[in-house]
């Protein structure tokens, strides 16, 4: 018995690692299908335009960063981020702001038209983002709200809304409300409880919804092709369309600024990625 459990023990470790190896080869290969193409946009940008025609897929000859000393240099893109930033940082105040008190209520309270209005929110997520561009363009237009710097804020706002309020209506199902009872036996005030005591407590999907909200909003770029025609307004990613000519595009210069653009998001979801599973799974982990 004893031997027979000694040769049947390594054979079970093998059988162990070779499931182990075949359940992880699937997200390694798409994690390497992931980055490949931003080694191969990284490896771009050290190309001139006519090594990059010449060969599209092909390394490039040497370290060169004449086109990152180009777009730093002659173009404005510093602006352009600090637009995009400023857009971004003023949608996510406002969509974390009015997510969290909309969803609280959303949550809390039964009163009347708390299913339409729930409704109404949900019926957001069914509509395409182009669908809305013309009627946005239109409304903004006849109120002389286009083509201003805040243009692009309320579209933004009302889009990642919608998200923000479930995730933390759906969050707040599991924090019990004896709470709010005890805060408000030691004599605190609605306001106080809401921002001093539940707030905190909704850190996590907080967390979690300003992330996927940065991303939308750093990338958005529907709007502001509708609604910008300024130069002075343009986003990152409405500034990319000035590498294209009439007749050629500058495609390294273009995926120079695109990486250029890019690197903030990379870096927040570096820092910030674990946060997103772990307020997507905050709810499940405390029921």
């Amino acid at each position: 018995m004893s031997q027979s459990s000694a040769e049947s023990r390594p054979s079970s470790q093998i059988s162990y690692a070779s499931k182990k190896f075949f359940i992880n080869i699937l997200p390694i290969l798409f994690s390497i299908s992931c980055i490949i193409p931003l080694v191969w946009l990284f490896c771009s940008t050290m190309k001139t335009n006519s090594q990059f025609e010449a060969d599209v897929m092909g390394l490039p000859n040497a370290f060169n960063l004449d086109n990152y000393t180009y777009v730093l240099g002659t173009t404005p893109i510093g602006h352009y981020l600090f637009n995009t930033m400023r857009n971004t940082v003023i949608a996510l105040f406002f969509v974390l702001l009015l997510g969290f008190i909309n969803g609280y209520f959303l949550s809390r309270f039964r009163f009347k038209g708390r299913k339409f209005l729930s409704a109404l929110y949900l019926s957001a997520l069914f509509i395409p983002v182009h669908a809305l561009l013309l009627p946005t363009y239109l409304m903004f237009s006849s109120v002389h709200m286009a083509d201003q710097w805040y243009s692009t804020i309320l579209p933004m706002i009302s889009l990642e809304l919608t998200t923000t309020i479930f995730l933390v209506s759906s969050y707040l199902t599991t924090v019990p409300k004896e709470l709010e009872e005890a805060a408000a036996i030691d004599g605190s005030s609605f306001t106080r409880t809401l921002f001093r005591i539940i707030l905190p407590v909704c850190m996590p999907v907080l967390i979690t919804a300003g992330i996927i909200s940065f991303f939308h909003c750093w990338n958005e770029f529907s709007y502001s092709l509708v609604l910008l025609s300024k130069e002075k307004f343009y986003t990152i990613s409405l500034a990319l369309t000035r590498f294209k000519g009439e007749n050629r595009i500058d495609y390294p210069r273009m995926m120079t600024a695109m990486v250029i653009a890019m690197t903030p998001a990379l870096l927040m979801y570096v820092f910030f990625s674990k946060y997103i599973i772990r307020g997507m799974v905050a709810g499940a982990l405390k029921g």
